[in-house]
């Protein structure tokens, strides 16, 4: 019996399709893994290599030391397991060792696993079932927490919350005592009062304001107009104090929405949504002590974007990994409040893409900017601390402006600025290219920073929508031409 990475039995007839070349380097987890996959992505550094119809590829890389490196990759969660000395997931060796499985040379042949690997896939494939048994108990009430686990939960709650009171109490105290000083003076206290204030925060168990005050500390005499952006922030952090001190009288969602953006812990709690999900784009964003990943998704059918967040220690890369462009039959338990957070949860098939597509063939349904604002604008009135929201826009084309890039309309006068973190990145360059001078279909996130693209289709004809990735998915007319891959889309980040 097979099972997939939530426990589900797939059919054993069932072949796990082979990924592309663009597929495994959307989960490198960063540019220096990716180089180091690509040298390893020959057939001289590996031995003892092989795949099944499971998803399962295997194989020993040629290392420093007198062993190989055993390498296992289970494509249907995917995981990954390597007796290297690396913390990344995946490793350079996985990544080459799934871009030499890609090539289709023949180098990686068709087979049954070694001892070693089947050893470990059978490991993880029990502890999958298990893990999917104890969910099935759970959401069956079998597994219900008693009373007494129950009451000690709840006064662990309000402990918390009272701490976290006490540090939003004292936080408006220090706001008060800045715009008392003037903003002016703040560049010159020096980055050690924020820092101290921010652990203060910490202290208080309230690493979402701890995380604000940090990037309130970075503010001051950072260009011209910082007095302006430190009053902005400082405003955002007074409302969501205010927030959390008056968190009993406000709407449900909203109120969840503060918990989430204070630090609470949040549990995924809603009814799961089972779709056929494309994995639109992955990223991380390391702060020096946590790496966080975010991978969005599309359903088509539910027509929801989706985002899924997992966190990686200090030097080590979060274990969540989608290759961009696949699509996966699963469910998707949201998180409460505005945001479209949500957990993975079972699959029912493994991650697939048509023969030869890099990432989604077909875009979301999108709109105009004006409607992708509009769009921005309607999602901050759910949380008014969002810094980015999801969007796709149809029609639009690269032009050079001043001091950057942006996305001008191609049916009317309006355009979004790129962000800097674009322009900072090849991606621009892949999408001017693109689009050589005609409408193209983007999806990215936009916010108070500008638009932040991270996949891009040549689409040939306009399109409706609200610009808020909401349609009916056909993506009717769409055509799809790139320098760089075909039958697809740029990815961008």
């Amino acid at each position: 019996m097979l099972l997939s990475h939530g426990g589900e039995p797939l059919p054993a007839t069932e072949s796990v399709a082979r990924w592309t070349v663009e597929q495994v380097l959307s989960l490198a987890p960063d540019d220096a893994s990716r180089k180091a996959g690509n040298k390893l992505a020959t057939a001289g550094h590996w031995s003892g290599t092989g795949f099944d119809g499971s998803g399962a590829v295997w194989g020993l890389c040629k290392g420093s030391g007198s062993k190989p490196y055993q390498t296992v990759v289970d494509t249907t969660g995917p995981a990954y397991t390597c007796s290297c000395p690396s913390r990344k997931f995946p490793c350079k060796h996985a990544l080459g060792l799934l871009l030499l499985r890609a090539s289709g040379d023949g180098s990686v042949p068709q087979g049954e696993p070694a001892d070693w690997a089947a050893q470990w896939l059978t490991a993880r494939r029990g502890r999958a079932e298990a893990k999917q048994a104890k969910q099935e108990a759970a959401a069956s009430g079998e597994a219900a927490p008693g009373p007494a686990d129950n009451a000690a939960a709840r006064k662990r709650a309000e402990r918390r919350a009272e701490r976290v009171t006490a540090g939003a109490l004292e936080l408006e105290q220090r706001l008060t005592d800045l715009l008392r000083g003037g903003l002016a003076t703040a560049d010159r206290t020096g980055y050690a009062l924020w820092e101290e204030t921010a652990a203060r925060m910490v202290d208080a168990q309230a690493p979402g304001l701890a995380g604000r005050v940090r990037e309130l500390g970075a503010i001051p005499g950072s260009g011209p107009g910082w007095p302006v952006r430190l009053l902005e922030e400082c405003g955002l952090l007074h409302l969501l104090d205010t927030a959390w001190l008056g968190r009993e009288r406000l709407p449900d969602p909203l109120a969840a929405t503060v918990r989430t953006r204070v630090g609470l812990p949040m549990s995924a709690e809603g009814p799961p949504v089972r779709d056929r999900w494309l994995v639109l784009a992955q990223y991380d964003t390391p702060d020096g002590r946590l790496t966080t990943r975010r991978i969005w998704l599309y359903g088509r059918e539910s027509d929801r974007t989706a985002l899924l967040l997992s966190f990686g220690a200090m030097g080590r890369a979060p274990e969540l990994a989608l290759p961009v462009g696949v699509t996966i039959d699963a469910e998707l338990t949201p998180y409460p409040g505005g945001g479209l957070r949500a957990d993975l949860g079972r699959q029912f098939a493994p991650p697939a893409a048509p023969p030869g597509t890099p990432v989604p063939d077909t875009p979301p349904p999108g709109g105009s900017t004006t409607a992708a604002l509009a769009a921005y604008g309607e999602a901050l009135r759910g949380d008014p601390w969002l810094d980015a929201w999801p969007v796709t826009l149809r029609d639009v084309i690269p032009v050079p402006s001043e001091g950057g890039w942006q996305l001008a309309d191609a049916e009317d006068a309006s355009a979004l600025p790129l962000s800097s973190a674009a322009l900072s990145r090849p991606g621009l360059w892949k999408l001017v290219a693109l689009s050589g001078g005609g409408p193209v279909t983007v999806f990215g996130e936009l916010g108070h920073r500008g638009f932040d693209p991270f996949a891009a289709w040549d689409t040939g004809g306009t399109g409706g929508g609200d610009g808020s990735g909401a349609g009916d998915g056909s993506g009717a007319g769409s055509r799809s031409r790139s320098a760089e891959v075909t039958d697809g889309a740029v990815r961008l980040i």
